[in-house]
């Protein structure tokens, strides 16, 4: 769980989870996407913190976990290399939507999975639930959240607004350390940034969103719409 880095952050992360529960005392779903890098898990882990303060009981939850494991691509052929790979074949919707997005929903069952395939594992953990109560609040953080795939099961959608440039040097700087330099930029140039490029173009995801919130200083967000 990071620390907040200012006051300004926490009033409008505080802020925020005010007007979610405002929505109403029913289990919510809360979208909270953007670019490789725009710090979209920290601020989900964030606003959780905000709500749990409020009282209400939260999830969290990435589509990081919910993607086809290698061993698919592997034993079907198909491509998840690419950015235009990545972005058509490597998302596991049936399981998202199955397994975390309808039973966590005000008419859902409750019984959540959290996590779909260990993305660094493989290892399967769709059988592991846990059991939301009535008026808790699934926080999901990742890239391509408004895809029309997932968008109709939200009760609310966030962008995190960060200059492309930046989300892409903040991600290579993140993972030169674990995959060298030349690889942090071949995958974020090459894939990420490319698959994200499909994303904007077909879906326009910033137009679905109930808030948008400048994040490129982690320290000082703001709100932009919403």
């Amino acid at each position: 769980m990071p620390s907040s880095t200012s006051p300004v952050r926490r009033e409008l992360i505080g802020d925020l989870a005010v007007r979610l529960l405002d929505i109403g005392p029913q289990r919510l779903r809360v979208a909270v996407d953007g670019y490789t890098a725009s710090g979209k898990t920290s601020f989900a882990h964030e606003l959780a913190a905000a709500i749990r303060a409020q009282g209400r009981p939260t999830l969290r939850a990435s589509f990081d976990d919910f993607k086809k494991p290698w061993s698919d691509a592997r034993e079907k052929g198909y491509d998840r290399i690419s950015g235009e790979g990545y972005y058509r074949n490597a998302p596991d919707f049936e399981s998202a939507r199955s397994l975390l997005l309808e039973p966590a929903g005000p008419l859902g069952s409750g019984t959540v999975a959290l996590c779909g395939h260990d993305p660094l594992t493989g290892v399967d953990h769709r059988h592991v639930t846990v059991n939301a109560p009535n008026d808790a609040v699934l926080i999901v953080d990742s890239v391509f959240a408004l895809r029309p795939e997932y968008d109709d099961y939200w009760d609310f959608r966030i962008w995190l607004d960060v200059p492309t440039e930046v989300s892409l040097e903040r991600g290579i700087d993140r993972d030169a350390e674990s995959e060298g330099r030349a690889e942090a930029e071949r995958l974020h140039r090459d894939r990420y940034h490319e698959s994200e490029r499909i994303y904007i173009a077909e879906v326009d995801p910033v137009s679905k969103a109930d808030a948008v919130i400048d994040n490129a200083d982690f320290a000082s967000p703001s709100l932009i719409r919403g």
